[in-house]
């Protein structure tokens, strides 16, 4: 794990301890709180829906034997977590997890739990600096074979004038045929009429908020074959097993296939 000073700004919401909030979590601070309470009641639910899709979407690549994972935007620890998952389908599998958040850095042991046949790995950095990111994922993962990117909830806290699009390209040209990019984005196509209340709360907390609609989504995967079924709504993302039940969704969801 990379060493960082811990400090941890409780005058400033983050939205690693919103999404915590929203998912019932308890390391966040009155400040995050407040972001959370203001907004839309359906948040909360479609928050804990984006989760369950990575549940689903890294247990199908760890099934179909992809055993390296590189998790930017981690969040806080909320078991299960990605190596819990394909960690119990694929044992040896390799995960490096990445976020900005010190609170983050400071629970990374639990994100550090591995099986003794695979490993795990923390990185204090942020996804604006991603050479780093890879600088140090090369660390620990092999480069020469496949491995899954993970950017869940993460690309629409950043606007387009950090061009998130050339932040993502830059990660996925690093990695070699066979690997995948999974990806959830926030959007309002659902439920346009919460838009504003949204965006408000978020720009209230001082925090950036771009969410896009799914024509703004698909360049993030521009040049990757997607898999079935394609660039939808987090509900409808599934492969085997019953069917997620159906409901209006914060979040555009994908995963792709670096050819």
């Amino acid at each position: 794990m990379e060493e960082c000073p811990v400090h941890i700004d409780t005058s400033k919401p983050h939205p690693a301890r919103v999404y915590d909030w929203l998912l019932g979590g308890k390391d966040n601070y009155p400040v995050d709180q407040q972001v959370g309470e203001t907004l839309p009641e359906q948040s909360r639910r479609s928050a804990a829906r984006n989760r369950e899709f990575m549940h689903r979407a890294a247990a199908w690549l760890a099934a179909r034997g992809i055993d390296q994972f590189l998790d930017i935007g981690t969040g806080i620890p909320t078991e299960p977590n990605l190596h819990q998952i394909v960690q119990a389908i694929r044992p040896a599998s390799r995960v490096v997890y990445v976020d900005n958040d010190p609170i983050v850095l400071r629970h990374a042991e639990a994100l550090l739990v591995s099986t003794p046949e695979g490993a795990t790995d923390y990185i204090h950095a942020d996804v604006r600096h991603p050479e780093a990111i890879l600088a140090h994922a090369r660390e620990r993962l092999n480069f020469d074979r496949p491995i899954a990117l993970s950017l869940i909830a993460l690309m629409h806290f950043l606007p387009d004038t950090e061009n998130p699009y050339a932040l993502t390209r830059t990660l996925l040209s690093a990695l070699p045929s066979g690997s995948y990019l999974v990806l959830s984005h926030g959007t309002a196509d659902q439920h346009p009429e919460l838009r504003q209340q949204v965006e408000d709360a978020y720009k209230k907390g001082t925090i950036p908020l771009r969410m896009r609609t799914r024509a703004e989504v698909e360049p993030f995967f521009a040049g990757l074959d997607l898999v079935d079924p394609g660039l939808v709504f987090a509900t409808e993302w599934y492969q085997e097993g019953p069917a997620p039940e159906q409901e209006r969704s914060g979040f555009y969801v994908g995963v792709g296939r670096v050819a």
